[in-house]
């Protein structure tokens, strides 16, 4: 039997469904999915990962014995040896107090002590998938032959790596080889398995040395900055080898605009239009764009203020090509995919799913060029066949001539990111189609020809003053007819000549000041990680993606909270190569010399780990500074406005009860004001004179619901601004049939600002209904076909909304089974 070991469940479901001679069957080993299938007559099997099995962890000690020095011992009773510096104390220490021990140092718990052992501690690989493990070994005791599948990369190696490693404990000797493919399509999964290769030992020792380092300085950086001010808005404060740097950038991009002084200009513009179409008006501007000094702009003005007319004194056309764009890789797919609205790391998740289905070929490559191998005739046929969209511009294609853009960088191991031309994209949700169409249009324009622009540039005299007037009209669309992303719109300007006399209107003198340098956005930063050195074409997407659940960063275009202003501001204090790319860099270098060979992982991690140290020494004799400013940081961001009450700070905080949260004073528990905050949505502080409610003084806030407009609120149930009159929108159902009148009841709640429908008899037929948070509501007078229950209209932004406010009424299950979605919550019948 041949075992194949895939990466994912899904990427081994689809390799057995490529090579299978029919159809392959669905199996579970003990409780995991494997495909049983045959090949050339030969049993196979393949299964699948779920990704790395192994982790790396610290043991939960580093002990010291006279003769041979530090050292650890594993779960499984072997030895590790530490390389300790001699400068660190050794046992017996003066304190039995945690983290010191009577043989060494507890480095499991955290201690600011223990940090300069932790930084030395060795590194043990955990099983992280036990149930994996346990099947990847039954199956291998069975095999005679094991074929790595996993993704041809670090990551994909080190996880095969380690894989082969829990083989090699049940079958030492089992024959094993290594396939590497691109897409998950046909032809090249069989050529890979037609063409089996060696496992390749130095990447993998690669990405574990990226492993290992980014493990040591996580969990250094991470526990000393928690240490340095335990306590607050969320504990821990998460900082890394990459992280730091990347959200170093950020601050100082800030910083920019913070120190910036905007420098005050003028500008003269107005409209112009033929004396026989006054309809065709088209932009005039002065001809000096921007006037610096304010006398010469008013004097210019005064000349052509009340100006009715202009001559053209020159008419200037100049064709331009705009060459078609170079081929995906990973940066430039998250940049592009990014100015569409889909953030990078959401544009790898939509990405990897479109590999595993086998619409496009492997998404984490740095090349922009296409092998001499790669079919790209095929490629459009198949796009052309599967694509009724596209199939015009792919026959545009197929006619020639093919020739492709090339990028700077080229690389053997995966093509640019492109479309395979395979299976059927119209099963595709909205984000999946989206990114499939902008991977799919990239491929076919980087084998167009260039798009031809004509500029048209008109010189025209205003009672003395120059003005200009230019426009661009695209007059051969060439690679733009398959990617009309970022394309601007035509500004076509009326036919017209020297001497000509036009009408001109609404002239005006506009103040105007230079603007700072703007923020990252997503795509920005990616692209700026990758100029800098910051991480790999696997990583960057997810660090962003971490610098914001930790909340150093928010918005996009990115700002960064005053908690990650102030751990960048505090580091680059006291140890500023942390925030730095240079060191960084510096790694990911070595790391590079360990994949081709030139170095070992040894060598690598144990650099990096001396460079943490040098830095450590430092940061812990400034512990406490850097632990003031991260505590004022903190109540900064968590702010949402004064205390109308006692003045002080009124903060987001989170209940330790119910984990919910909740708007409350820092002047606690001298001042017991607190305040709701609505559930599901994005709360933030408004700013200026919206800040404050004028009616009862409390904070107002920005709520942001998930894919809604955004609103503003006083915090204050309590507030007028906040009331709503009871609505009597129906008689109760309950009540009726016991006999009595109950009278349903819609309320908002003064206390927690939630709204609800209740009867007037509540303490006896206990009827209750949930209702929108948000919305005017309108009683109809009518009751519900299906449950009785009344109808209501509440008031959108996208209109009225109709609905019976039962949510278990057997109407709404009807439209469940037809795809739609159930209602917000349960009706509520007191027991």
């Amino acid at each position: 039997m041949k075992l194949v070991i895939a990466e994912k469940n899904i990427a081994a479901q689809k390799i057995a469904q490529l090579l299978a001679d029919g159809k392959p069957k669905a199996d579970k080993v003990y409780n995991t999915q494997v495909y049983r299938f045959t090949v050339k007559g030969e049993d196979w099997v393949s299964m699948g990962l779920a990704g790395h099995i192994l982790a790396p962890d610290f043991p939960d000690e580093i002990l010291f014995d006279k003769k041979t020095g530090w050292y650890s011992v594993s779960e499984d009773g072997e030895v590790l040896p530490a390389d300790v510096p001699d400068g660190l104390a050794r046992p017996p220490y003066a304190t039995k107090r945690k983290p010191y021990l009577a043989n060494g140092i507890n480095i499991k718990g955290w201690k600011v002590e223990s940090l300069p052992y932790l930084t030395w501690a060795p590194v043990v690989k955990k099983p992280a998938e036990k149930e994996i493990i346990r099947v990847l070994k039954n199956l291998a005791k069975k095999a005679d032959h094991v074929i790595i599948a996993t993704d041809f990369d670090r990551e994909g190696e080190l996880i095969g790596s380690d894989a082969l490693s829990c083989v090699r404990e049940v079958a030492p000797d089992v024959p094993t080889s290594r396939a590497r493919y691109s897409a998950l399509i046909k032809g090249e999964v069989t050529a890979a398995f037609d063409n089996l290769v060696e496992l390749d030992q130095d990447l993998a020792d690669a990405g574990e040395s990226r492993q290992y380092i980014d493990l040591i300085w996580g969990a250094v950086l991470t526990r000393y900055l928690t240490l340095a001010r335990f306590g607050g808005f969320g504990n821990v404060r998460s900082a890394g080898r990459v992280q730091t740097p990347t959200l170093a950038l950020v601050v100082e991009r800030e910083r920019e605009r913070m120190a910036f002084v905007p420098e005050d200009y003028w500008q003269i513009r107005g409209f112009g239009a033929p004396q026989d179409d006054p309809d065709a008006a088209f932009k005039i501007g002065h001809a000096t764009t921007r006037f610096t000094d304010k006398t010469a702009a008013e004097t210019a003005f005064a000349h052509v203020e009340h100006a009715t007319t202009g001559t053209i004194t020159e008419v200037a056309k100049r064709s331009r090509k705009q060459q078609p764009p170079t081929p995906f890789n990973t940066t430039s797919l998250q940049a592009a995919a990014a100015a569409e609205g889909i953030s990078p790391a959401r544009t790898m998740r939509i990405a990897e799913s479109l590999y595993m289905a086998g619409l496009i070929s492997y998404p984490r490559v740095d090349n922009t060029v296409y092998p001499r191998t790669l079919d790209l005739k095929g490629i459009v046929d198949g796009l052309a066949s599967n694509n009724p969209a596209l199939r015009p511009v792919c026959q545009k294609v197929l006619a020639g001539p093919m020739k492709p853009t090339r990028g700077k960088t080229e690389t053997t191991d995966h093509p640019p990111i492109h479309p395979t031309g395979q299976g059927n994209p119209d099963s595709l949700d909205g984000g999946q189609k989206k990114l499939y169409m902008l991977i799919a249009r990239r491929f076919l324009a980087t084998l167009m020809g260039p798009a031809t622009i004509e500029n048209t540039k008109l010189a025209i005299d205003v009672e003395g003053e120059p003005f200009t007037a230019s426009g661009d009209v695209l007059v051969d669309a060439g690679f733009r007819e398959a990617y009309p992303y970022g394309l601007k719109r035509d500004e076509q300007l009326p036919p017209l000549e020297q001497g000509d006399v036009i009408d001109v209107r609404d002239i005006v003198l506009e103040a105007k000041q230079t603007e700072p340098p703007a923020r990252y956005s997503q795509g920005r930063l990616v692209q700026e990680m990758e100029k800098r050195g910051l991480g790999t074409k696997s990583t960057r997407a997810s660090i962003i993606e971490r610098l914001y659940t930790v909340k150093y960063l928010k918005n996009d275009p990115i700002e960064p909270s005053q908690l990650g202003m102030a751990i960048i501001d505090a580091l680059h204090t006291y140890a500023p190569r942390i925030t730095t790319p240079e060191m960084t860099a510096e790694l990911d270098e070595d790391m590079t010399h360990v994949a081709e060979g030139q170095d070992t992982q040894d060598h690598v991690v144990e650099h990096s780990r001396a460079l943490l140290a040098g830095l450590l020494d430092t940061l812990i004799e400034h512990k406490d500074d850097l632990g003031d400013a991260i505590a004022d940081a903190v109540t900064a961001d968590a702010r949402v406005g004064a205390c109308p009450k006692c003045g002080k700070d009124l903060v987001m905080k989170t209940s330790a009860k119910t984990r919910g949260s909740f708007i409350g004073c820092m002047g606690w528990p001298e001042c017991d004001v607190t305040y709701p905050v609505p559930s599901g949505v994005k709360v933030s502080p408004l700013e200026g004179d919206a800040a404050v409610c004028p009616e009862c003084g409390a904070p107002r806030i920005k709520c942001q619901p998930f894919r809604q407009k955004a609103y503003e609120m006083c915090v204050n149930p309590q507030c007028p601004t906040n009331f709503e009159p009871d609505v009597v929108v129906g008689e109760c159902k309950a009540c009726a049939e016991a006999g009595r009148h109950g009278e349903l009841v819609a309320h908002k709640s003064e206390k927690s600002g939630k709204r609800f429908i209740r009867c007037t008899n509540y303490d006896e037929c206990g009827t209750s209904y949930p209702l929108p948070a948000r919305g005017k509501l309108e009683a109809t007078g009518e009751v519900c076909e299906h449950c009785g229950a009344p109808i209501v209209v509440v008031e959108t932004a996208r209109g009225p909304w109709r609905i019976c406010v039962n949510m278990d009424c057997p109407g709404k299950e009807k439209k469940a089974t037809t795809g739609r979605g159930r209602g917000r919550g349960r009706a509520r019948t007191k027991k």
